[in-house]
């Protein structure tokens, strides 16, 4: 009977630190969480922290354009709500239109170039912008779609602000947001988050070190300056009327961009040139990145064929189908010349000139493929997910950058010596293949970026861990206000203390006049005292 009654008590404590233990992960309430995303390569990592939220139990909406690339609207991990025109509907033939415009630009000298680049880009934004703004008005206009965003009653909102229609969408209905971001409607946006010194910190699409001679600091300069032009004459102007109807007096562009929670910036300063940064600023640079799995039969079969000699794999990214017909002809001659087997993603024509140990492909698993240990080389156009996945396995690039900020990410890569740039404007079959050899040949390549890859995973957290902790506290405590600086909410002037310059130069100015009226004032009756003398 006492038997009895210990075991009882035995399990009915047992019982009772069981429900200790697991109610509060029962009992943590999951939140609704409105998704606004880019297309593109921008969804590609993005949908990484929505699979890891969903795993853990969050709801998530998906804010998604019926011509998007990527966004599919039927999905295991989140419910869609499809806009017509949330994002730009240009089709793929504009990039590479745009492509072979900037090869020619390419062309030129260095700041004439970089003055046609800038000017290219403000012409694209300008009708992206345009069109953006019609679409978000026809989205505020749609009762429906507002009221099924009112109606769920979101927790906060995830936007890629790349493009506003996240921020307006968050304002509108007072909702907590954080942005997945690298850049921003006003272009980098270390540049709207924190002080950035042009001395040292370069502008992004400057092509620079963080090691400036005067001419170099001339045109970061230059460069900012028409950035800061652009947002101001070309941005905000297209959404001045949006905000004025849907908005209270007062508001601006800019103030609803720097209301933001957290930003959590797709950077890391192992590849990153240190810069100042600011509390509520989480990095969250490699975090799709992850060991790599075992590739399809077919694939790893192809690869192993490769021998003691190893694979080059080739991707110019999501957007641009293929460069040139001359420049993928030079890189097909030199591929076929080479002993190691080559995977190329590519879509486009067949050149004439590849090789039997050339595997073109419409895709390919890059994460699992530059994990292999076969895989020696990576020939990469430089966006940061195949930057950060080169860096994380330790794969050398040999750089190919055709836009946006695919320069820069290489340039930086190049200056910590795990990378090696062409231009594909002036590339020949013989350069490429000197640089090629030079990247495979030479060991001092795999050695700078394998030295990365261990500064990158000797972290305290992984990334994606870091990034999942932080949406959490922000749910949990309605918000980061304690992180924010005060400095998000002052006018320009009073950031910059244009005000307190302008007191002490008046200051100075009324002083230097009082000395100057003060001695004439002496000198008048020293002067009339010897007059009287006399």
């Amino acid at each position: 009977m006492v038997g009895s009654s210990v075991t009882g008590n035995l399990l009915t404590a047992l019982a009772a630190l069981c429900a200790v233990l697991i109610l509060p992960v029962e009992c943590q309430p999951k939140s609704n969480i409105l998704v606004v995303p880019m297309d593109g390569s921008h969804w590609v990592n993005m949908a990484v922290i929505l699979k890891e939220l969903h795993y853990i139990g969050h709801n998530l909406t998906v804010i998604r354009s019926r011509t998007t690339f990527y966004i599919p609207e039927n999905s295991s991990f989140y419910t869609s709500i499809t806009v017509p025109g949330i994002e730009d509907e240009f089709d793929m033939a504009f990039y590479d239109k745009l492509l072979r415009r900037h090869l020619e630009f390419r062309r030129s000298g260095r700041l004439l170039r970089t003055l046609y680049i800038q000017w290219e880009l403000g012409s694209l934004m300008s009708n992206g912008i345009d069109y953006m703004a019609r679409t978000i008005g026809l989205m505020f206009e749609d009762q429906e779609v507002m009221s099924m965003i009112r109606d769920t009653k979101f927790d906060m909102v995830f936007a890629d602000p790349a493009m506003p229609t996240g921020i307006f969408l968050a304002h509108y209905f007072k909702l907590t947001i954080v942005y997945n971001v690298r850049w921003i409607l006003m272009g980098d946006s270390h540049f709207t988050f924190a002080p950035s010194p042009l001395s040292y910190v370069p502008v992004t699409g400057s092509e620079l070190t963080d090691q400036m001679d005067f001419s170099e600091r001339f045109l970061n300069m230059v460069i900012h300056i028409i950035q800061c032009w652009q947002f101001r004459f070309l941005v905000e102007p297209a959404y001045g009327p949006l905000i004025e109807r849907y908005f209270p007096p007062g508001t601006d562009l800019l103030s609803m961009v720097l209301s933001v929670d957290l930003w959590f910036v797709r950077g890391d300063f192992v590849f990153e040139f240190p810069r100042p940064t600011m509390p509520n600023v989480v990095y969250i640079g490699g975090f799709q990145c992850r060991p790599s799995k075992p590739l399809p039969d077919d694939l790893e079969a192809f690869v192993q064929s490769s021998g003691e000699h190893g694979i080059v794999i080739m991707s110019l990214g999501t957007l641009i189908a293929a460069l040139p017909k001359e420049v993928t002809e030079a890189i097909a001659m030199v591929f076929a010349e080479m002993p190691h087997k080559v995977i190329w993603r590519y879509i486009g024509e067949r050149p004439s000139t590849l090789g039997n140990n050339t595997l073109l492909v419409d895709w390919f698993p890059q994460n699992d493929l530059l994990g292999h240990p076969k895989t020696r080389v990576f020939v990469a156009h430089g966006g940061t997910n195949g930057v950060y996945e080169s860096i994380y396995h330790g794969v050398p690039i040999l750089g190919l950058p055709l836009l946006f900020d695919q320069f820069d990410n290489l340039l930086r890569l190049q200056a910590r010596g795990a990378a090696r740039v062409l231009e594909a404007s002036s590339l020949t079959s013989a350069n490429f293949k000197e640089a090629l050899l030079d990247v495979l040949e030479n060991p001092s390549y795999k050695e700078a970026m394998q030295r990365l890859s261990r500064l990158h995973r000797d972290n305290e957290m992984h990334p994606l861990d870091r990034a999942i902790f932080w949406i959490e506290y922000v749910l949990r405590n309605k918000g980061a206000g304690p992180l924010r600086a005060e400095g998000d909410r002052l006018p320009w002037y009073v950031y910059h203390s244009v005000d307190v310059g302008l007191f002490l130069l008046t200051v100075l100015v009324v002083s230097v006049w009082l000395f100057f009226k003060f001695c004439k004032m002496v000198l008048r009756r020293i002067c009339g005292r010897k007059a009287k003398v006399e």
